[in-house]
């Protein structure tokens, strides 16, 4: 790999990655201290209550999680992971039909217990969901003052990192589907990817994004994946005609932002409308649709677990039966779900003509003294 390849790769990465919020995961809580004064902090307090939240509601609503600690031996890399199971992959004798599986990749700052609310409601629908961590890339770069955190976001953006997010889903796959319980009961021609943000850049490489360098496309593309779910979709910084980098993506994607899902880092600065030269730049067949929601109000970080305004909570809540509703029609050929998806979306929707309107009236004012 080529220091062109490094400097793209950051450029990307951090592109987005910055402008996502410190804890945009659900955090684990620390061990105490072993002193005696050894309260927890706020912030473990917050932490611990939030996943027993999630515990609480994977409970209420039939599915069952499971923490599971791979280590890649050919990288010598672990890859921590979360499944949440459906009911109908509990039972002692499960039903013979396969089970749809989606794979998410999170953000930087993240872990595997982040996006809980896709992660429920993907399984509560029959789907099970593998949500994936990224050593390197996960809520380990925010330790240490400010300094030590942007040196961990650069290290976060580096190129190893960055290839090896997209080969933890790969491994991810092959060590699910290799599981003794769990692996029998997913329907291997029925596996999406979904991410968000840097996760987004992930779930693109997956699906069949590359760049071209001395001549040759980097390829980290997997074939099993049939469908992609990309929230925040970053752009290729720096690297000229974005079709050609998208021209291989030849499964069908769901592109969804915000109005207001803006990055404000010098030099890197991105915003909605990059998000939809993303879902524009993109090739769409007959075989390989693509479809765009634009929220209104819809800021970077609202599609974690965080956020929870009346606002964010209707936009979580719509984004994920938008997503459901394209897996279904993706992986299970139910168009009809995805028609009522959208038409409900609407009146929470903005179009890409009234967002870049919306900009250029900005830049307008923003000029005029």
């Amino acid at each position: 790999m080529t220091a062109r390849l490094s400097t793209f790769l950051t450029g990307t990465i951090l592109g987005f990655a910055m402008a996502a919020a410190i804890a945009q995961s659900i955090p684990t809580p620390s061990a105490p201290a072993s002193n005696t004064a050894n309260a927890a902090s706020p912030q473990q307090t917050r932490a611990a209550e939030t996943i027993a939240a999630v515990a609480a509601a994977a409970r209420a609503a039939g599915v069952a999680l499971r923490d599971l600690e791979w280590t890649d031996a050919a990288r010598q890399r672990a890859v921590p992971v979360r499944v949440y199971l459906p009911a109908a992959a509990q039972s002692s004798s499960p039903s013979a039909a396969k089970l749809p599986l989606v794979v998410f990749s999170h953000g930087l700052g993240g872990s595997r217990l982040g996006y809980a609310h896709f992660g429920l409601h993907f399984a509560q629908n029959g789907f099970i969901a593998l949500h994936v961590q990224h050593a390197g890339s996960d809520r380990a770069v925010w330790q240490g003052g400010a300094l030590a955190i942007l040196g961990n976001v650069q290290e976060a953006a580096s190129e190893a990192n960055a290839l090896g997010r997209a080969k933890d889903v790969s491994f991810a796959l092959d060590s699910l589907l290799a599981d003794k319980d769990i692996g029998p009961l997913i329907d291997r021609e029925a596996i999406a990817a979904a991410g968000h943000s840097y996760g987004a850049n992930t779930a693109m490489l997956l699906a069949g994004a590359a760049v071209e360098r001395d001549g040759k496309r980097i390829v980290l593309a997997d074939a099993r994946i049939k469908a992609a779910i990309l929230l925040s979709a970053p752009p290729f910084h720096g690297e000229g005609d974005q079709t050609a980098i998208l021209r291989d993506v030849r499964i069908p994607t769901l592109h969804i932002t915000g109005t207001d899902d803006l990055i404000r880092v010098p030099g890197y600065r991105s915003d909605a409308a990059d998000r939809v030269g993303v879902f524009r730049d993109m090739p769409a067949a007959s075989a390989s649709p693509k479809y765009l929601a634009i929220y209104e109000g819809g800021e970077h970080s609202v599609f974690t677990d965080r956020m929870r305004s009346e606002r964010a909570l209707a936009i979580k809540a719509s984004a994920r039966e938008l997503s459901l509703a394209f897996l279904k029609a993706s992986l299970r050929n139910q168009p009809g779900a995805l028609s009522t998806a959208l038409a409900a979306a609407k009146p929470l929707l903005v179009t890409p003509e009234q967002l870049m309107a919306r900009r250029f009236e900005a830049q307008v004012q923003s000029s005029s003294f």
